[in-house]
C-alpha cells in the first residue's frame, strides 16, 4: 500500500521559504545545529509554531541539541520541490518583465527563466539579459519544448486575465501574477498574486498611524 504524503497547511507552506532562508544563512556560517528558538528568532515567528510546522515534515529535532541544519535544509527544500528545476516563462517584456528576467535569484533557487513572452511584434526576436523574446502565439509550443512549469504575469492590469487564461490553456501548471489586478484560474492551478501597490498602501497606513502617535 502506498504511503500517503501528509497534508501541509497553506500557512505552513508559506513559512517554509522563510525557514529555508534562515537555514541557508546558518549553513553558510557552518552552523551544525539550530534550536527551534533560534530558528524562530531568525524567521520572525514563535518557537512553538516552528516546531509544529517542522513536524509536518517529519522532523522533530533532539531535545538539548536542536535540529541538524544540513538535514533540515534538505527536508525543507524537498518539501518545497526545490530538488528539481522549474523553468519559468515571463509574459510581458516591459520594464517589470525585464527586471524579473535579470533577477539572478530565480535561477539560483531553481527557477530558470526559459523565455520572455510578448504580444508586441516589435519586441519579438529581441534578447533581454540573454533571454529571447517570443510571441505569445508560440506559448503552447514553448511550454512543450522548454518544459515550462510556471508562468509569471508582468503585463498591464487590463491584459492579465487573458494572459492567465492563455497560460492555463498552454499547459502551465502554476501562475505568479505581478499585474495590479485580481485574476482567477481553474481549481488545481496554484496562483500567487504580488501587488506591490497594495503592499505600499498597507505600509502607508502604518506610516500614517505612527506619525499620528508622535504628535
Amino acid at each position: 500500500m502506498a504511503r500517503r504524503t501528509p497534508t501541509i497547511p497553506e500557512a505552513t507552506v508559506a513559512r517554509l521559504p522563510i525557514y529555508r532562508r534562515a537555514l541557508v544563512e546558518l549553513d553558510e556560517s557552518s552552523a551544525i545545529n539550530v534550536s527551534s528558538e533560534r530558528l524562530a528568532e531568525m524567521s520572525g515567528v514563535n518557537a512553538a509554531k516552528v516546531r509544529k510546522d517542522l513536524s509536518y515534515l517529519g522532523s522533530y529535532g533532539t531535545r538539548g541539541v536542536g535540529y541538524d541544519v544540513d538535514y533540515l535544509l534538505f527536508q525543507v527544500s524537498r518539501a518545497l520541490g526545490l530538488n528539481n528545476d522549474w523553468p519559468v516563462a515571463i509574459v510581458g517584456s516591459g520594464n517589470l518583465g525585464q527586471a524579473l528576467a535579470n533577477y539572478r535569484g530565480f535561477t539560483q533557487r531553481g527557477f530558470p527563466v526559459a523565455a520572455l513572452i510578448d504580444v508586441d511584434d516589435k519586441k519579438v526576436g529581441a534578447t533581454v539579459h540573454g533571454i529571447e523574446v517570443h510571441h505569445v502565439d508560440r506559448l503552447e509550443d514553448l511550454v512543450a519544448e522548454l518544459g515550462i512549469a510556471i508562468g509569471i504575469i508582468a503585463t498591464p492590469a487590463g491584459a492579465a486575465q487573458a494572459v492567465a487564461d492563455r497560460l492555463v490553456e498552454a499547459g502551465i501548471q502554476s501562475v505568479l501574477n505581478f499585474a495590479p489586478v485580481v485574476i482567477s484560474v481553474p481549481d488545481g492551478v496554484p496562483l500567487r498574486q504580488v501587488d506591490l501597490a497594495t503592499e505600499l498602501q498597507i505600509l502607508s497606513f502604518y506610516q500614517q498611524r505612527n506619525a499620528a502617535s508622535d504628535r
